[in-house]
């Protein structure tokens, strides 16, 4: 077959096969287009499933009569002129071939009025051959109309699914544009029927309420607020708390600039920084704005423009990844909380599926009493439960009445239940501590910051301890003696399978060393390449406190749940273990009143 050059048709019905994939794009298209002309007002409407009828009607400052058929050519753009603008491009659009590429594959009229103008003009394309401008009323703004989607591309036509699953796609894709314009309204209707109608947010609190409207009242309840910035750049938004993560990432939003992407570089960087809050497998929520100086990032790099390029992507990746760890460092016991067993997604999923029933139902009354509230006077119980003064020394039955303070929001410890958890008493009801997790919280923090600060203590053995391991664990653990080091540990090999311990961590007790070591090791060599932290020093100093952690079964005396509690209110991410397991619940007087029919 000899070479030709095709017609210009074909070269556009080609294109469009990059730009329009489905009816969404063609949505997607237009409604940048009109956030680029400046509108505040966005109306969509679809009829069966965007292949009927897509058409997207705004109030921005609208398009000249004598430019509209101009802007049904290829390339033809009014958001760049030189190769400069290319490189800091600032509108959501800016190569000047969607409007082109719609008109090649469907039958497209747009219908403007620029601001200014005392009349409005519109112009027809059909399949990419365009009609004549001609005069049309229409208030000021645009409206761009397209209809029978692909109906000269029956091969593209086929691969359109129904026209359920279009209109979700279109809805989606509506919310994302929702989350990145606050300052919009937009309405969507398929048939008629109203989907989505947020008016722009204005005044404090609008903004929750569009992030309901899209998510659920469940995702502003459970997020914290995330706002760093450091020179050009800044990242702000709300990221979820780890008791609120999901089994699938579909509530996880990016925008750069204002544009919704997804770029794996930024996720990545917000996996790492929920590695040690966030239970194995679970995806956290987030809605997160970038904003940087658009020099500094590419956003010509996919044809979708959904994936973008930054000039220094290891700063921004790192820039990132601390600044959503700096927010849910954040994320411990306060007298405000929510119930943590009521909001713990793990527990609700495990409940359904199981078939079980909630035992929190009549307990949805969420908070601290009211002001007035009659009670019993805020004082811990002065013995403890006798089961457990039995195992208790000496001296240890009584304590005396303990006010309970303001400032501890996980109250004074009562008992122990089970040998498991501690039972606390605040002043707006009690509180359940897993004491392992909790623990295990307390002590990872300190060796994290121990090894930030140089090292952790640790002391001198008079005589090195011989510890019997296997050949090939004695090499994993000689590749890692600077993980180890930095724990407090000095350690060498005896022989092919005896390790000597010259130093241990100065909070170990002699007689657990051998025992702790031996299961390190198994941990170690087990979690190798699934563990969720991606850094093998943390991974090794987690594993480390998840096994010098208090277990269960481990008789506490009173003072010493209490110093527990205390220093869980002073641990970051003291709500999750290592693991991301809750470590504590809260349930109110409130909901105690509910569970038993109480009146106050």
């Amino acid at each position: 077959m000899p070479i030709r050059v095709l017609p210009s048709e074909l070269i556009d019905q080609i294109a469009a096969g990059e730009v329009i994939e489905r009816p969404a794009s063609v949505v997607k298209e237009l409604i940048e287009n009109s956030l680029d002309a400046g509108a505040t007002r966005t109306e969509i409407d679809i009829e069966h499933g965007g292949v009927g009828l897509v058409r997207v009607r705004d109030d921005g400052h609208g398009i000249e009569a004598h430019e509209l058929a101009l802007a049904l050519a290829r390339h033809a753009t009014s958001k760049i002129a030189r190769l400069d603008d290319l490189e800091a491009v600032t509108t959501l659009g800016f190569r000047g071939e969607a409007l082109p590429a719609i008109g090649s594959v469907a039958r497209l009229r747009i219908a403007s009025r620029a601001a200014g103008s005392a009349h409005g003009a519109e112009i027809n394309i059909q399949g990419g051959a365009p009609g004549a401008v001609r005069p049309a009323a229409h208030p000021p703004g645009t409206t761009v109309e397209m209809r029978e989607l692909f109906f000269n591309v029956p091969a593209r036509r086929k691969f359109v699914k129904s026209d359920a699953t279009e209109l979700g796609h279109i809805a989606r894709l509506v919310e994302r544009l929702m989350l990145a314009r606050f300052d919009v309204s937009f309405r969507l209707r398929h048939g008629g029927r109203v989907l989505l109608d947020a008016p722009a947010a204005d005044g404090a609190g609008a903004e929750p309420a569009r992030l309901a409207a899209v998510l659920g009242a469940e995702f502003v309840s459970g997020t914290v607020a995330v706002r760093h910035a450091a020179g050009p750049v800044m990242l702000s938004g709300w990221a979820g708390l780890p008791t609120r993560s999901r089994a699938q990432p579909d509530q996880q939003f990016w925008f750069v600039n204002g544009r919704s992407v997804r770029d794996r570089l930024l996720m990545n960087a917000v996996r790492l920084a929920y590695r040690d809050v966030l239970y194995h497998g679970r995806c956290p929520a987030y809605v997160l704005y970038l904003t940087l100086d658009p020099k500094l990032v590419d956003v010509n790099a996919h044809p979708g423009k959904l994936e973008v390029r930054f000039r220094d992507s290891r700063q921004i990746h790192d820039f990132v990844m601390h600044a959503v760890e700096r927010a849910l460092a954040a994320s411990k016991p306060a007298s405000d909380a929510p119930l943590a067993v009521r909001s713990h997604t793990l527990a609700d999923q495990f409940r359904a599926r199981d078939g079980l029933p909630d035992p929190w139902l009549m307990a949805s009354a969420i908070g601290e009493p009211a002001a007035g509230t009659a009670g019993l006077p805020l004082t811990a119980v002065a013995e403890l439960p006798m089961a457990v003064v039995d195992g208790l020394p000496a001296g240890e039955e009584s304590r005396g009445e303990q006010p309970l303070a303001d400032g501890q929001p996980l109250g004074t410890a009562l008992a122990q239940l089970h040998g498991v958890y501690i039972l606390a008493q605040t002043r707006g009801g009690l509180v359940l501590v897993d004491m392992h997790a909790a623990h295990e919280r307390v002590l990872y923090e300190q060796l994290k910051a121990e090894r930030a600060n140089g090292g952790a203590p640790s002391q001198q053995l008079l005589e090195p301890l011989s510890v019997a391991v296997k050949p090939h664990e004695l090499a994993a653990l000689l590749e890692q003696r600077a993980a180890w080091e930095q724990a407090g540990f000095e350690l060498d090999a005896l022989s092919a399978t005896h390790l000597a311990l010259r130093r241990v961590p100065a909070f170990l007790k002699a007689a657990e060393i051998a025992g702790l070591v031996s299961s390190l090791l198994q941990d170690l060599a087990r979690d190798a390449g699934t563990h969720h932290l991606e850094s093998a020093a943390d991974r090794f100093l987690a594993t480390l406190a998840c096994r010098a952690a208090i277990h269960a079964n481990r008789r506490l005396t009173q003072p010493e749940m209490n110093a527990l509690l205390r220093q869980m209110e002073a641990c970051e991410r003291a709500n999750q273990c290592n693991h991301g397991r809750p470590t504590w619940a809260r349930l109110s007087l409130q909901q105690l009143d509910q569970l038993f029919l109480r009146g106050r």
